[in-house]
């Protein structure tokens, strides 16, 4: 069990649900909202992020991409706790799991009342999938030709965060493109990130990451603007949406965005990178908490609830 929780990589879950929180808490801002749907937008979100990280295991592993150079933790079948035919079998289990989850969160959102919007994310849905599997699995995967950032930032970003509210909604909202693309470029940093601690491994192996195709140098360039961008994307947010001062409580997620920055402008060996990839996918996952927060309660108006039930004048 503890070699499978690994293999899972945990430390990426948060960061796969922060679109997910967003575009649900925002839906929740305009008086909607279903448990259900929620529930199982988190569960097909984080079977999708379960399934991506075994495929990712599987393909590096058989691949010999996953070898004495790379760093970081050794990953399963890299190690040998798990073979690759046992990870074939848990890719599959995970596709019908992630499958019967969409299948249900589609039912929940739509109940057969809006069979174009069904059948749209039904095949969103099996497209996700296989692009989960296809990063790294195959003959010709689009990871190890540098399309990784246009899936992470597409999925993560754009269809977890637009999607979750359309189907509470059944509309379009474009305010939410801001935060959504601010989810997903961060999302794609923290890929960004990964590729940078592995540039030299993955370009002795053939993999073509962004990373190895624009160098070290470029790389860190990029990474400073998908950072940024996001926390201005998410103030543009805030100020078009007119939060009130104590609705900027999402800043506090910034101050470890700007360590991590610092972290990276004095980097001088990508190798060392890697305690930054947890850093920057939890700030993530905690901007996406309070940013969530900010859309539905005052910071103000708790405390004067909470202080007027303290002193009984509540």
């Amino acid at each position: 069990m503890k070699h499978w929780i690994e293999a899972a990589r945990i430390r990426t879950l948060p960061l796969s649900v922060s679109g997910i929180l967003v575009g649900s808490f925002y839906a929740m801002s305009q008086a909607y909202f279903n448990w259900k749907i929620v529930i199982f937008a988190l569960t097909t979100t984080l079977g999708l992020q379960i399934l991506s990280n075994f495929a990712n295991d599987y393909g590096d592993g058989v691949k010999g991409t996953d070898n004495e150079d790379r760093v970081g933790p050794k990953r399963a079948i890299q190690s040998g706790s798990i073979t690759p035919q046992a990870m074939k079998v848990a890719m599959f289990f995970m596709t019908i799991l992630t499958l019967l989850s969409a299948l249900l969160l589609i039912y929940f959102s739509f109940k057969g009342k809006y069979l174009w919007y069904s059948i749209l994310f039904f095949v969103l849905g099996l497209f996700a999938i296989s692009s989960a599997i296809r990063y790294t699995v195959g003959k010709n995967p689009y990871g190890y030709r540098g399309y990784g950032d246009i899936f992470v930032f597409l999925f993560f970003g754009l269809v977890s965060t637009f999607g979750i509210y359309f189907m509470f909604s059944k509309t379009i909202d474009w305010f939410l493109l801001l935060p959504a693309t601010a989810i997903g470029f961060l999302s794609v940093g923290v890929l960004n990130l990964n590729n940078m601690r592995d540039e030299e491994s993955d370009k002795k192996v053939g993999k073509n990451t962004l990373v190895v195709q624009m160098g070290g140098a470029w790389a860190k360039k990029y990474h400073f603007f998908l950072v940024i961008s996001a926390m201005v994307l998410v103030l543009l947010f805030a100020f078009l949406n007119k939060f009130n001062f104590d609705q900027y409580i999402f800043v506090a997620a910034y101050f470890p965005m700007i360590s991590h920055l610092i972290t990276v402008y004095k980097n001088k060996n990508p190798r060392f990178l890697d305690p930054e990839l947890k850093k920057l996918a939890i700030s993530t996952f905690l901007l996406s908490v309070l940013l969530s927060l900010a859309l539905i309660f005052f910071v103000s108006d708790l405390i004067i609830y909470y202080t007027s039930k303290f002193f009984g004048t509540y």
